[in-house]
């Protein structure tokens, strides 16, 4: 059955859904309230307590009840200053913890195809909350290599490509966040005043990708660029280090033209629309 429209409102009410065999001894409490944040997500994020009542079939005081309990939980939330009802922080919470299962999964072939092209040290980093965190690490292919990152969160956001591909497209007050109050000096090289990180940041944005020269670990040269999803927002970032010895000119482009074109070809996949209008063509991957 198709969705009726009321009349002059345009408000479609969903019709009752039919309960599968294992659905009969489901909480109807629950089952409702999933309900209304499907039909707030339909509504395209936001919608009235009259609308949401129209939309379901449910009378505005269960529709009230249950809004007020997902607001109590962080599942939803009153627009300030209007009469409406968003999802609320923690939906955006639940989705960036099935990504940091997913994207890990989606990643490990262009991750592959850097590291043979490259022979470098290939990283996968992801935002998860205030924080980076590392998620994966492909070690290099060559006798000489660097120890760069391990798994989980990154204390070096500011002073590395990776972290800095990702800062670079994030609002100021959120990379304040992510920084806390003091920048740690790791090298002679490391970025530790916030307006400098700043223009280093309109720099990244400019080129498409971050480099790290040292300002993490003497010695080595990184290569950066961020992922993103559906939204065109940043979720994670794919880097590639080398040691001095490796860093010529020819070598860095390498890196670099690898690691950006690998990041374009993961950002399709999850659906960035700037990424599929500018993409020349993912890199080649291993089946």
């Amino acid at each position: 059955m198709d969705a009726t429209i009321l009349p002059g409102s345009g408000a479609k009410i969903r019709p009752p859904r039919a309960r599968a065999d294992g659905e009969r001894h489901s909480i109807q409490s629950v089952d409702r309230a999933l309900y209304l944040l499907e039909t707030i997500a339909e509504a395209g994020g936001e919608a009235t307590l009259t609308d949401l009542s129209n939309r379901t079939g449910l009378n505005i005081s269960t529709c009230h009840h249950l809004l007020a309990t997902l607001i109590q939980r962080g599942f939803a939330a009153k627009v300030p200053g209007r009469r409406l009802y968003a999802l609320g922080g923690r939906i955006h919470f639940l989705a960036h913890a099935c990504l940091q299962v997913d994207l890990p999964r989606r990643a490990e072939r262009y991750l592959e195809a850097v590291n043979r092209a490259t022979g470098e040290t290939v990283h996968l980093a992801a935002l998860q909350g205030d924080s980076v965190v590392m998620l994966a690490v492909r070690e290099a292919r060559q006798a000489v290599r660097v120890e760069t990152g391990r798994i989980g969160e990154m204390d070096a956001v500011h002073a590395t490509s990776i972290g800095k591909a990702i800062l670079a497209w994030l609002p100021e007050d959120e990379m304040r966040r992510i920084l806390g109050p003091s920048m740690k000096r790791f090298t002679e090289h490391t970025i530790t005043d916030f307006p400098a990180l700043l223009e280093s940041l309109r720099i990244v944005r400019r080129n498409g990708y971050a480099l790290d020269r040292e300002e993490h670990l003497p010695g080595v040269i990184c290569v950066g660029a961020a992922v993103r999803d559906q939204a065109g927002t940043v979720i994670g970032a794919i880097s590639a280090s080398t040691p001095m010895m490796r860093a010529s000119e020819e070598h860095i482009a390498l890196m670099r033209d690898e690691v950006t074109a690998a990041a374009r070809a993961l950002s399709i996949e999850f659906g960035d629309p700037a990424s599929q209008t500018h993409a020349e063509g993912p890199p080649a991957v291993a089946n």
